[in-house]
């Protein structure tokens, strides 16, 4: 039977694919004004389905929390319209009279969206938007423990496209969420680029597809806390940011670095705004509980409350505790919480200076976050800058760091889909808009005459195939003469 349902998936994957590239091949014909008014209306259906599509989510994937649900539904939905909606992406994008060359947007054609659990119905809006006013199609394949969610939110995405204009079919979504339907969607002919947010296997094997693809690493990221923050501010700044749907944005914020002259004052601001800071032997029971033996995150206690994490640990901490905090004294395998936790939990590190925490937040980030963010918290312009060498592509300041990586608290193109660049094995280090999924013709007009006599000139200290033919008679003929010798 179980090999039934994946022929079963299979097939489901194959006619949603020819069905969406029969409508994009519709689409790209829409002008650029129809378009919008498609992409219009499906944003506007987005925002207003935000609320039962979050308790959807919610109740399928077991984590996360409702409002901060329905905040990432309306981002996805307004934040992302609103910094898109004028955005050229049909017909003619630019002409320059003086180099004579005119640049039109050409539609990728059906894109695969893959579509984790963390994020489920925020991404998929999000990426339906970006795909339609780019003039493709979209395709989606759920993670399996979201999968009524995201079919849920593409069904929302693609009757508001239909019932605006869009040809039928232009928004689907695997029903039967399968290994094998999945890669078939991936190695489909009608499928043009894949784009994959999930975790790292899902993402390497878009990019081993033989698909363009754009997709996303982990985030490790590091907060350092430096001595001239506004220390309350901060902490602020980074428990909202770390229990924000309960940490499942992968920009969230990892481990706290604390500049030793104002340790003890972040510390009491920590315990202040609702932290726990562990103990020894309770950072050994949240480490078994949180993360597994070969270094990854125990899946079930993503997104999970610091009750939740505390009670299944076995350890007692106070009522209205927000984050459970780690201080630790290295990183590595040894410590496994140094690693990237998309849970309440924090690991905690103090240092001399911001030269040391330098050091240590690139170790934090070769642990699986290279290329993703950083976020520092300072009054010092001059430090600030001095963390743009950083491996990362994101150099946050003074912002909730899962907030302002996604473009909510920032000047940031509003994306769920954030690219680590060449450094974490992505093919981008942009946040991930419409403009990444459209082609570029170029029409150029000839500026200046061939001079004259060009051709000869192209071939001065170069042989001729006479040259070449003179050159193996001879060889030919001293060969010979030596055999014969």
């Amino acid at each position: 039977m179980a090999f039934d349902y994946d022929l079963i998936s299979i097939q489901e994957a194959r006619d949603i694919a020819r069905k969406a590239k029969a409508a994009q091949e519709i689409l790209a014909e829409f002008s650029e004004e129809k378009i919008n008014r498609i992409v219009a209306a499906m944003a506007e259906a987005g925002k207003a389905n935000a609320e039962w599509l979050a308790k959807m989510a919610v109740d399928e994937t077991k984590f996360g929390v409702f409002e901060d649900k329905v905040t990432k539904n309306i981002f996805a939905s307004t934040n992302v319209y609103e910094y898109i909606k004028d955005m050229k992406t049909v017909g003619v994008l630019k002409e320059d009279p003086d180099k004579k060359i005119v640049e039109i947007a050409a539609p990728v054609g059906v894109i695969m969206g893959i579509i984790p659990s963390t994020n489920p119905t925020s991404t998929t809006i999000y990426k339906a938007l970006i795909s339609v006013k780019a003039g493709n199609a979209i395709v989606f394949s759920p993670h399996p423990n979201a999968a009524r969610c995201t079919y849920a939110a593409a069904q929302v995405m693609h009757e508001a496209a239909v019932k605006a204009g869009a040809p039928e079919g232009i928004i689907g979504c695997l029903t039967k969420t399968t290994m094998a339907a999945t890669q078939e969607l991936m190695r489909h002919d009608d499928i043009a680029m894949i784009l994959a947010t999930g975790g790292s296997a899902m993402v390497k094997a878009a990019y081993s597809s033989g698909k363009p693809a754009y997709g996303v690493g982990p985030g490790n990221v590091p907060a350092f806390i430096e001595r001239t923050a506004d220390v309350k501010q901060a902490v602020a700044d980074i428990i909202r940011s770390k229990t924000f749907d309960n940490g499942v944005i992968c920009a969230s914020e990892q481990a706290i670095i604390v500049d030793e002259p104002i340790k003890d004052q972040v510390i009491a601001e920590l315990k202040a705004q609702g932290a726990y800071f562990l103990n020894k032997e309770e950072i050994e029971a949240v480490s078994r509980v949180v993360m597994t033996p070969r270094g990854g995150m125990n899946a079930a206690m993503v997104g999970k409350s610091a009750q939740v994490i505390a009670e299944k640990a076995g350890i007692k901490i106070p009522v209205g505790t927000r984050i459970l905090i780690a201080p630790l004294d290295g990183y590595g395998p040894d410590y496994p919480l140094s690693y990237e936790k998309l849970t309440t939990v924090l690991a905690f590190y103090t240092v001399k200076d911001w030269h040391d925490a330098c050091l240590l937040s690139i170790e934090l980030l070769k642990l699986g976050g290279i290329g993703h963010s950083f976020v520092i918290h300072t009054q010092d312009e001059q430090v600030a800058r001095e963390f743009i060498r950083k491996p990362v592509f994101r150099i946050l300041v003074n912002t909730p760091s899962a907030l302002g990586g996604i473009g909510y608290t920032t000047g940031l193109a509003p994306s769920l889909t954030l690219g680590c660049g060449s450094w974490g094995g992505s093919s981008t280090s942009d946040n991930v808009t419409p403009l990444h999924l459209i082609n570029i013709k170029r029409q150029a007009y000839g500026l200046r005459q061939a001079a004259p006599g060009t051709a000869q000139l192209s071939n001065a200290g170069r042989f001729t195939s006479e040259d070449i033919a003179d050159v193996v008679k001879a060889v030919l003929t001293q060969l010979q003469c030596k055999a014969t010798g």
